[in-house]
């Protein structure tokens, strides 16, 4: 499996700020900025030097100039003109606007998502098996019935960069915990079969396909599927829909947070790991009323922070770790629970 370049993209905007959001939205997404410019800095020579796969024009003044008539003239990449101004990065409108821009991306130049895939290689060759957390006495002395439906569930989000954490997460954590999990994962279908084998090799946890009809259960890690929509039926039992998710994202993780939230409440938590744009943004404060609990994996261990960060950044997120801490974090808050 070889790693794919990511997709370049030129920005043509006529105000600093609104550079600076395209800028943050489109690396933080995993496209390539190669060019960020206002129309009053640029000729013709200019446009003909950029090599992009993807121009992005986004004019608050006026769409009708001459650089933009010789720009639709001269280039043989697609000409994508924005979404309007940006919201700030941190009000309740920002994740619709740019799940529009990114839905249009993705279709125009694909997803970096794809970039997940070829990691997994790396993870099904690892031989290491990292020390496990001990079990606390207040959960062994409480052994759990095998196959017993969960009570508890997490959602483990992630994006690119993801596999790795989660499978560092999985790795520290002991069996025998009264709790089971949903792992979201931004990836390409062709790699959706290699993904449970590559973060579970080494844990304690079954990871396995969703099925439709049947509980999550204590002990195991539920891989959301990537071409439809999972939920819950008022038995907490899963239902895979004929339907896909909402785009741009398969899976859309804020679909997942609104789902897994409406059935489990307050037995519910989100750890979100590493990861691109904002996906998951938009349902946090709705699992927060809900009762759900919010974890990010902090910054300086991700592969690409953008996506826990929008969570801190918006206040949601009640505590940060690398992935291994936030296992124990998890540990010990389910002791807690039990005593």
């Amino acid at each position: 499996m070889t790693e794919k370049s990511a997709a370049r993209i030129a920005v043509i905007a006529d105000t600093s700020l609104q550079r600076h959001v395209l800028q943050q939205a489109l690396s933080g997404s995993g496209y390539q900025v190669v060019l960020n410019s206002d129309p009053a800095r640029l000729d013709e020579d200019a446009l003909g030097a950029c090599e992009t796969d993807l121009w992005l024009v986004d004019l608050a003044q006026s769409e009708d100039s001459p650089l933009v008539d010789s720009l639709l003239e001269r280039v043989t990449a697609p000409v994508l003109f924005g979404e309007g101004h940006a919201p700030e990065r941190h009000s309740e409108n920002y994740p619709r606007w740019e799940r529009r821009l990114f839905g249009k991306l993705k279709k125009l130049i694909g997803d970096p998502s794809q970039a997940v895939g070829p990691s997994l290689a790396a993870l099904l060759a690892e031989a290491q098996r990292p020390a496990r957390l001990e079990l606390p006495p207040a959960l062994a002395a409480t052994p759990l019935a095998a196959g017993e439906p969960a009570r508890q569930v997490w959602l483990l989000a992630a994006s690119l960069g993801g596999p790795a954490a989660v499978k560092a997460f999985l790795d520290a954590l002991p069996g025998g915990l009264p709790v089971g999990f949903v792992y979201a994962q931004h990836i390409d279908p062709s790699f959706e079969a290699a993904l449970p084998q590559a973060v579970g090799r080494h844990s304690q946890w079954h990871v396995t396909a969703a099925r439709h009809g049947e509980p999550i259960r204590c002990g195991e890690v539920v891989v959301a599927p990537i071409s439809r929509e999972l939920g819950f039926c008022d038995e907490r039992l899963m239902q895979i829909a004929e339907r896909g998710w909402p785009e741009p994202y398969s899976p859309s993780i804020d679909q997942m947070m609104l789902n897994l939230a409406q059935q489990f409440g307050a037995e519910c938590g989100v750890i979100s790991f590493s990861g691109m744009g904002s996906d998951g943004s938009a349902a946090a404060a709705y699992v927060r009323r809900q009762g759900g609990a919010i974890w990010t994996q902090r910054g300086d261990s991700c592969v690409c922070p953008s996506m826990p960060d929008s969570l801190r950044e918006g206040g949601y997120s009640s505590f940060s770790a690398d992935p291994r801490e936030l296992a124990a974090a998890l540990v010990s808050h389910l002791a807690e629970q039990c005593r």
